[in-house]
């Protein structure tokens, strides 16, 4: 899927800037290289798929990255480094694959009762927790495909103690994950945002630059989607008035509507059975204004003491 990502990437560049020839370099992130032990391990999902390639851009190895934006964390800020461009949002959507042999509506009316379903993500755990209460959530690492091939195998997942859990019956997974890499015909029922909330920037490419880099930054803002920009903005000033971290069942959602900008944000426990949820409108123009004033709300509302139960010391 990354590949696929960074080949949109220089091909947007190609199109859009007369004469240049970009070039992939490819690193192997820590998160892909431990595909057994829990994010948390790595500094969660920005420690495991953004710090060892960020570290090479910031050393002139390469320059420019490109990260899933749902990947990278919104607590922080890197000095010298900026978002130089957001390309065009994918599908937002979380969606259902099955083994083979099950039936989705069978599935589905049965609310799972009984069948394991596998993801990594805190926020969707919680979220399925909720829709179905009387299946087991298993923690599933992996690449799409690699993912997809343990599923149709029944392959244990490796946990870092030395045990293991599954074999899985279900996948919840990215929508555009699963278009991106041409497995879109596995996608058995898609989950509206009603129903799961998505992560942060779900669906938007993320491509930084060096700051002073202003060469690369200006062939950048010729592939910079501004739909994208505004809502990325929103959305990802939530995690920073929240102090999200890696382990907090944050979700959040912003949709452009003329010159109105609609988001959409829920804070929950672990376990799902508690959330916290706010939506509210504003001038597209300000994002980061729209995206602070629901930050607040959930604050106001208890996020706080929800986001600190997820702590680990």
């Amino acid at each position: 899927m990354a590949m696929a990502q960074t080949e949109e990437v220089v091909r947007l560049l190609r199109t859009s800037v007369e004469g240049l020839s970009p070039q992939i370099a490819q690193r192997k992130p820590r998160g892909d290289i431990d595909q057994i032990s829990r994010l948390q391990k790595h500094g969660g999902k920005g420690g495991a798929f953004v710090g060892d390639i960020r570290a090479a851009m910031m050393a002139n190895e390469v320059d420019c990255v490109m990260h899933s934006l749902k990947d990278m964390p919104g607590n922080e800020e890197t000095p010298g480094v900026i978002i130089g461009a957001y390309l065009p949002r994918d599908p937002v959507e979380d969606v259902l694959v099955i083994r083979p042999g099950l039936d989705c509506d069978t599935v589905l009316a049965s609310r799972a009762a009984g069948l394991k379903i596998g993801t990594n993500a805190v926020r969707r755990a919680a979220y399925l927790k909720r829709l179905f209460p009387d299946a087991e959530i298993i923690h599933y690492r992996g690449a799409a495909d690699t993912r997809l091939e343990k599923l149709d195998n029944g392959v244990m997942q490796k946990l870092a103690d030395g045990s293991e859990v599954g074999p899985a019956d279900l996948l919840v997974c990215a929508r555009s994950g699963l278009e991106r890499i041409g497995r879109a015909d596995r996608i058995a029922h898609i989950f509206s945002p009603d129903d799961i909330l998505p992560a942060v920037g779900q669906g938007i490419v993320a491509v930084e630059c060096r700051e002073r880099d202003w060469a690369v930054r200006s062939h950048l803002a010729k592939i910079d989607d501004q739909m994208s920009r505004v809502c990325a903005e929103a959305e990802r000033e939530v995690l920073w008035v929240l102090d999200g971290h890696c382990n907090s069942p944050i979700a959040g959602y912003a949709r452009l509507k003329g010159a109105s900008l609609h988001l959409k944000a829920s804070v929950m426990s672990l376990d799902g059975g508690r959330i916290i949820e706010h939506e509210e409108s504003g001038p597209a123009d300000a994002p980061r204004t729209l995206g602070r004033s629901v930050a607040l709300n959930l604050l106001g509302n208890g996020a706080g003491e929800l986001i600190d139960l997820t702590r680990i010391d």
